[in-house]
């Protein structure tokens, strides 16, 4: 079993930075591709980004596109979002996702939900206008 906990989220103005934090624990951190997804209020969650095993590929929402960067450091077991220029519409819970089962094709995985294994709690991102 695998423990994701998120952290780093919190209230700040548009235009604003924050970044997220997942740290995983349980098992080999370095064997997952990993994802973040965002859930605003009264709205289905969705794909922000997704960062594969080896850090090599990564793919972003278009609304996120140029503005957030995933990132990932195998040796900490731990997956990072940094958010740049923030706006009041990237308010949300942010949660991020594990992925382990065997991956046939990372670019027509990383978007969907039902694709990964593991979720963390979330952490909440509210952003003032």
């Amino acid at each position: 079993q695998v423990q994701l906990v998120e952290s780093g989220g919190g209230l700040v103005q548009a235009g604003g930075s924050l970044r997220l934090s997942c740290a995983a624990s349980g098992r080999t951190f370095s064997s997952y591709a990993m994802g973040w997804f965002r859930q605003a209020p009264g709205k289905e969650r969705e794909f922000v980004a997704a960062i594969s095993r080896s850090a090599v590929t990564r793919y972003y929402a278009d609304s996120v596109k140029g503005r957030f960067t995933i990132s990932r450091d195998n040796a900490k077991n731990t997956v990072y979002l940094q958010m740049n220029s923030l706006k009041p519409e990237d308010t949300a819970v942010y949660y991020c996702a594990a992925r382990e089962r065997p991956i046939i094709n990372f670019a027509t995985m990383s978007r969907g939900m039902g694709e990964y294994d593991y979720w963390g709690q979330g952490t909440q991102v509210t952003v003032s206008s």
